[in-house]
């Protein structure tokens, strides 16, 4: 059978007739909103590279948080910046760092919201390398260790997720070891498994300060390219993923989405475990620049990238439009 028999139009006759038989929906259920957290009081300042996204002292931040469970979005992720930089990343596991200081500041204020916290230690050494650099080469295995202790000090503050983004292999066994050993086993492991070499992340790193030092980039070790994926290789994310998910991890994540929504498709397919995707600040902030030059409708092109996510194979969005979305779909 053919037309006329089959008209494939009928199914989008109306709005009412396309919601009835659309097959993918976003949902505000599926959201994570990132947040950015610094030393400080009363601090809450514009981060010029990311439209809408604020710099805010762990004071402040706990209202932030009331305004995203207010919209029904389950679940903020923190990222954090020191006091001081040096080569260990040694305030990513203080007491009184401003991530540590946010979290216990957000589960006063709304303990239903589900506090995700970055475990990386870009933001926190003085290279802006993501581990301990030594004879030029990063040491993988002092580097897991050390995000051990920096998963273990959000645990102890209230995190109910941690997410190491730092693409250091065994990092997910050792973490999991130690949250067991210290009377953390309820806390989750979201991991970065598949995490690419993207140049999709360069407001990012603005907002995080986390941009390897000139004195690295001049010495020719300023990427992170020896850690993170190589954005052509689609096998080696699937291996990533399975070994994390041996080591112990609860959630895997894909990071970029939009360039790598072939990864999210595999992932879905040959994994169970909820799969989150980030929509990374570069996706998000070229969104912005069309729709501020006038090309396309912010808000529309922002539900179909978010429903293409989804369509995928994504369980989770991690996205700086999740507010956004949020009083869209409400």
């Amino acid at each position: 059978m053919g037309f006329p028999e089959i008209r494939m139009r009928r199914l989008r006759s109306s709005a009412t007739m396309r919601r009835l038989v659309r097959e993918t929906t976003v949902s505000v259920d599926d959201l994570v909103y990132p947040l950015f957290v610094r030393p400080g009081e009363g601090l809450k300042e514009p981060i010029p590279s990311m439209t809408g996204c604020f710099h805010l002292s762990p004071d402040l931040v706990a209202d932030e948080a009331a305004v995203v469970a207010d919209l029904g979005i389950p679940a903020v992720l923190l990222f954090g910046l020191p006091e001081k930089k040096d080569e260990q990343g040694s305030d990513a596991w203080l007491e009184s760092g401003a991530v540590q200081m946010a979290i216990r500041a957000i589960k006063q204020r709304v303990p239903q919201l589900l506090v995700v916290t970055d475990v990386c230690l870009c933001a926190y050494t003085d290279t802006g390398h993501c581990g301990l650099i030594r004879d030029n080469r990063l040491d993988n295995d002092a580097t897991c260790e050390l995000l051990a202790k920096m998963a273990l000090s959000h645990a102890q503050a209230g995190a109910d997720i941690v997410a190491p983004s730092d693409m250091m292999d065994g990092r997910i066994g050792v973490m999991r070891q130690a949250l067991e050993k210290n009377g953390f086993p309820h806390v989750a492991i979201m991991s970065y498994a598949a995490k690419f070499a993207s140049a999709f992340y360069g407001p990012f790193r603005d907002a995080a300060e986390s941009a390897p030092s000139a004195a690295l980039v001049e010495a020719g070790l300023g990427d992170r390219k020896t850690y993170q994926m190589d954005p052509a290789n689609a096998r080696e994310a699937v291996r990533e993923i399975a070994l994390d998910i041996e080591e112990g991890a609860d959630m895997v994540m894909v990071k970029p989405a939009l360039s790598f929504l072939d990864i999210i498709q595999r992932a879905r397919q040959q994994f169970d475990l909820p799969l989150a995707a980030y929509n990374v600040s570069g996706e998000y902030m070229m969104l912005h620049a069309a729709a501020d030059a006038g090309l396309l409708d912010r808000e529309a092109a922002m539900m179909e990238v978010l429903t293409s996510i989804k369509r995928a194979g994504a369980d989770i969005l991690i996205t700086y439009h999740a507010k956004a979305a949020a009083a869209r779909l409400r």
